[in-house]
């Protein structure tokens, strides 16, 4: 009897050692059942986003994390926008990453909307209302008097669509090409993206669905618009959006 609980208990030992890369093998249901034969549960594995290897601030990742272990995007595809670093995350409905970039922002930071800002001419907005709204949307493609695009949030004009370039002065593709934060402060609001990055990787995992976009803050704490928390029970992030 000593033999068969030793046994177990080693059994158990070099399961649980051997699980993250079995799961990630794809093992898991073979794993799982090992585990139910000697008479034990497997570990929970909680989902995260998959970054394959991209970099990333720890805040995008929490939040990414938690859009995938919560459901909140309910089935659709999801972005993150980093303003901070001026970057841009796509992922599909999974968590599993399929592409970033570097992206231009509104002129001024700030993570409101000024109200009614979405039925102005663009003459009228005034350097320190060009901000980048923060907070989670509902996107869809759609198109302006122009291009076709990613509508963000429709009722403020706010959209994610290709790098424009009608101003030389602006020199807006060049400044997408720095490695500079700083370069990235041009636009009157909109997520501007690489032209062959919108097309390739943006514009196809929208069609025909719409998807959730969350834009981190630059100026508040996280939690001022992502009202975050830690569930103490399973050590995960409770993420209620304000």
């Amino acid at each position: 009897m000593r033999f068969v609980v030793g046994g177990t208990r080693l059994v158990l030992a070099l399961i649980a050692l051997a699980w993250p890369t079995l799961a990630a093998a794809g093992d898991a249901s073979r794993v799982a059942a090992m585990l139910l034969d000697a008479g034990a549960s497997p570990p929970d594995q909680k989902r995260t986003a998959n970054f394959l290897g991209e970099a990333a601030s720890d805040d995008v990742r929490r939040v990414a994390d938690w859009a995938v272990a919560s459901g909140d995007t309910s089935g659709m595809p999801f972005v993150l926008v980093d303003k901070l670093r001026a970057k841009v995350f796509v992922f599909a409905p999974d968590g599993r990453l399929r592409g970033a970039s570097m992206a231009l922002l509104g002129m001024a930071r700030g993570d409101d909307s000024v109200a009614g800002i979405g039925s102005r001419k663009l003459s009228t907005i005034r350097p320190e209302e060009r901000t980048t709204p923060a907070g989670r949307f509902v996107a869809m493609l759609g198109r302006d008097f122009v291009q076709d695009l990613l509508w963000v949030d429709y009722e403020s004009s706010l959209s994610l669509h290709r790098v424009v370039t009608g101003a030389p002065g602006d020199h807006r593709s060049q400044r997408l090409a720095t490695s500079s934060t700083s370069d990235k402060r041009i636009s009157y609001g909109c997520i501007n993206v690489p032209a062959k990055f919108y097309d390739d990787v943006v514009r196809p995992i929208f069609k025909g669905t719409r998807g959730i976009v969350y834009i981190l803050p630059d100026t508040k704490p996280i939690e001022d618009v992502f009202a975050m928390s830690n569930d103490r029970a399973t050590g995960n992030d409770v993420l209620r959006i304000r």
